[in-house]
């Protein structure tokens, strides 16, 4: 399981583990199969709606000390196109392309979608106004 989040605590739990940190966003990989997170699960379950139990994410971040992204489509796009053009200028990605690397998708090919997205997102929005 992964958790997206903005903020983590100094230390995490042995079941938890930051996979990357990119453009102020934790990736977060949890090993549910871990006995310790299966009993934090149990203690934290609760009724969540007549007949429904479970655990709220709101519950399980405050015990892990993180704060969830919540960050709004538009945010993300901006986010992934500046990673993007990251990538494009790396030396690494530029010697994977002197060494023949030739996907049949490119760099370009996803700016081009984040590009279409955006103009979508905001042609919705003046929709909207």
């Amino acid at each position: 399981m992964k958790l997206y989040a903005k903020t983590i605590a100094q230390t995490l739990p042995d079941w938890a583990t930051v996979v990357t940190k990119s453009a102020d966003l934790f990736e977060i990989e949890i090993n549910d199969e871990h006995p310790n997170f299966q009993s934090l699960l149990e203690e934290l379950e609760t009724e969540i709606e007549p007949g429904t139990f479970g655990v709220k994410a709101e519950d399980l971040c405050s015990r892990l000390g993180i704060e969830m992204s919540n960050t709004g489509l538009q945010q993300l796009v901006e986010q992934a196109q500046s990673l993007i053009s990251l990538i494009a200028t790396h030396s690494d990605y530029k010697q994977l392309l002197d060494e023949g690397y030739q996907p049949d998708l490119n760099i370009a090919d996803a700016q081009t979608a984040l590009t279409y997205l955006q103009w979508e997102l905001d042609r919705n929005q003046q929709l909207s106004l």
